[in-house]
Parts: C-alpha cells; structure tokens; sequence
C-alpha cells in the first residue's frame, strides 16, 4: 500500500509557503478565518485549474470526491461552496497578485538566456493585451459596449525568457496606451509595441529612462529625415533612415532623434516601418526585435487554450482578479 503523499501535495510543496504566509499577513488575509485560510483557498483554485473545472459547482464537484483526502492534500478540513465563494468575493487579491510575482521572479531567474538571437545586455519585453468577453448582465463593472462586458489583460512578456513578468487586469474600455503609464522601465532593456502604443510623450518618458523602444509607425506619421544609413537592400531592408518628427505637437513631445526602418518581409509580403530610439543595432536586428513580439500573442492564445479565463469563479471584480 502507498504510503506516501498525493502527487497533488508533492506539487504544492514546491510552493515557498512561508513567502505566502508573510504575504497574508501583510494584508490580514487570514484575519477572523477558522479552518479555511488563504493557503486552502488557493490550493482549491490550483486544483480547478489544474482539473479543467469550468465552473464553482463542476469545481465543488471534483472536490467532493475526494473528501476524505481533504487534510493530505492540504485543502483543510473541509470545503463548501459557499465559503470558496465569500473567500473569492471578499479576500484581497493583492495577496495572490503578489506571491504570483515572486513566483514569476523565481521562474525569470532560474531560465538560460545565453541562446538569445540578438545580443542585447538589457531585457527584451513584448507589451500588448488581448480582451476577454464577459456577460454585462452578470459582471456589471466589466462595461465595455451597450449590451457587452469585457476586461483586458495587459502583459508585460519577457521575449528572453518566455514568461510574463507584468499582468494587469482593467475594464476593457481602458485604451492600451495609458498602461504604459503602469510601467517601470529598465535602463538598457528593449520595450517591443504595437504602433496602437504610440504617444511620444509617453515614448520619450520610456527614453529618458534610458531604455529603447521598437513599434511600427503609423501611416500619417511626418518624418523629416537627417541623414541615412547605408543597408543591404538583398536582406529585405529598404533604407534606414536618422530624423526627427516634423509636426509641431509631435517634435514638442520628442524633440530628440529617431530611427525609420522599412523592411520588405518576402514571408508574408508585406512592407514595415518600424520606429526606434535605438541607434546601436543594425537595422536588420531592429526587424528581428519587432518580429519577435509575435511571441506575446502566441502566449495569449496559449493561457485561452489551456487556462479557465473564459468563465469565472466568481462575478466580483475581486474574484476575478
């Protein structure tokens, strides 16, 4: 007979639990809590998501199955519905927000980064979001159009590494660019965009932090070139050109130079401009950097596919968090 631990308690093990219970203690998680505490809680959502449950009931359920496994699996005494729920209702979210973090930065450091195409000191990140539809009915705070609710997840994903360092969540009325207000830039790193991103103002905030940026520019944009770099046009590069922006509003946002890159791409056939503050790499590399924020999709796709963020434990904007 085994007697040993559920694969389910050797997995959690690995979990920094005094990390976590400093946490809940910072924010009084476990305050007036007698038997479920914030440990249970979220072994309960590891063991949904884990088991694919797409609902609280199909979750309470699985969980009554095992009943009697309760205590091994480290899921307390006992689990109800209604005590999951008014945990995921009323529990701030702030406390597995932040272990997610420490977990994420444990990840982050413990990956090989020495494989990366282009040699870069700093960090490459991909910034984008994607948004999640939601009955307007049930999460009324969600407003996003007259009969439709949506959030929006912003990710700050880590090209090098390919894990999230950043997520945000925010009603999905919220436009893309005002979360560039909720970053913390990195002197030497790379901030690839989509050309949805471009505010110069907030551009050359992210400049003077001495980090670079890498994003498309729009098709209106004036461009008043200085001198160009020479390019080989066999590689797809068009010109590689040095300049400043010429409107009036735009110049007074960023008055210092920029980089335009137009790069035939014979994949797809498609032509791209791409606008940087970098002036070191090659303009081939500036094509690569771009070309690599396609990863940040593909990692949306992947949380859609095997997560369960379509249909929530919870209606409370807390609860969703």
């Amino acid at each position: 007979m085994n007697q040993g631990k559920y694969i389910f308690a050797q997995l959690t093990d690995f979990l920094p639990r005094r990390v976590f219970d400093t946490i809940v203690t910072k924010y009084d998680g476990n305050k007036k809590i007698r038997t479920f505490t914030c440990w249970n809680q979220m072994l309960c959502m590891i063991f949904g998501q884990l088991t694919a449950r797409d609902s609280m009931r199909d979750l309470m359920l699985s969980l009554e199955a095992h009943n009697k496994k309760y205590y091994h699996l480290g899921l307390g005494k006992s689990v109800t519905r209604t005590n999951l729920g008014k945990a995921n209702r009323n529990r701030d979210c702030r406390i597995y927000e932040e272990f997610a973090y420490v977990l994420i930065e444990e990840a982050r450091s413990s990956v090989y980064k020495g494989d990366f195409e282009v040699k870069v000191d700093g960090n490459v990140y991909a910034f984008d979001s994607s948004t999640i539809d939601l009955c307007l009915s049930v999460f009324w705070w969600a407003e996003f159009r007259k009969h439709k609710g949506g959030i929006k997840l912003h990710t700050l994903y880590d090209v090098k590494t390919s894990i999230p360092s950043l997520v945000l969540i925010t009603s999905a009325k919220v436009h893309d660019v005002n979360m560039l207000d909720a970053l913390t830039y990195e002197a030497g790193s790379f901030y690839i965009m989509d050309k949805g991103y471009i505010d110069f103002t907030r551009l050359y905030r992210l400049n003077c932090s001495k980090a670079y940026f890498v994003t498309r520019a729009k098709d209106n944009m004036q461009f008043r070139r200085i001198y160009s770099n020479k390019v080989d046009k066999t590689t797809g590069l068009i010109y590689d050109q040095i300049g400043k922006l010429e409107t009036y509003k735009s110049l007074k946002s960023y008055p210092e130079k920029l980089r335009r890159v137009k790069y035939y791409d014979a994949e797809t056939n498609k032509v791209f401009i791409f606008l940087t503050n970098n002036v070191e790499l090659t303009a081939l590399e500036i094509a690569l950097l771009y070309k690599k924020r396609w990863q940040v999709e593909l990692f949306f796709k992947w949380i859609k596919q095997h997560l369960r963020i379509k249909s929530f434990w919870g209606t409370t904007i807390n609860a969703v968090k």
